[in-house]
């Protein structure tokens, strides 16, 4: 076989052509099915027994994440208590509970409690990042020694990648 001009056994141009399409239709699932799956692929340990039941001795407020907010869908969401609590000088915010995997999931307090998307887009600027969210099942984050937890009457999971709402809860 030769890939000679004119060779009517094996046209080069349909050969290519197929080659791309079948590249492109390879290329596009599989990222995203990579940017879905290589969170969970990646995620880390969550909060063992210990931890939790000392977050849960030490708390000062609690809220609840539900699967039916207006701004969550089947695929993003949050289930479980959510609690603030101040352990040996630290500030905490741990979720005893799940939110549904995804990429780059933030934390924020949040000055309301809001939720949907256009809610929190609204009052961004004056929330407070506390951190990234690693593990998808009982995660806990140190909030930073600057931020007063207490002026933050709510929380709120972010996917920073694509400006998505996942869940938020009221602390009481």
């Amino acid at each position: 076989m030769s890939w000679k001009k004119g060779n009517n056994n094996m046209n080069r141009k349909p050969f290519l052509v197929g080659l791309i399409v079948g590249g492109l239709l390879g290329l596009i699932p599989g990222f995203g099915l990579g940017v879905y799956f290589l969170p969970i692929i990646l995620a880390g340990d969550g909060a063992d027994e210990t931890v939790l039941a000392g977050a849960s001795a030490a708390a000062e407020r609690r809220g609840m994440f539900v699967r039916d907010l207006p701004g969550s869908d089947p695929l993003h969401y949050g289930d479980g208590e959510i609690i603030h609590s101040v352990e040996n000088g630290e500030t905490f915010i741990t979720l005893q509970g799940r939110v549904t995997p995804g990429p780059d999931y933030k934390l924020y307090l949040t000055p309301k409690y809001v939720d949907t998307k256009a809610g929190f887009e609204d009052i961004k600027a004056q929330s407070v990042r506390v951190g990234d969210i690693k593990a998808f099942e009982n995660f806990r984050l140190r909030v930073p020694s600057s931020v007063k937890a207490d002026d933050y009457p709510a929380v709120l999971v972010w996917c920073e990648k694509f400006s998505m709402f996942i869940t938020s809860a009221q602390l009481k």
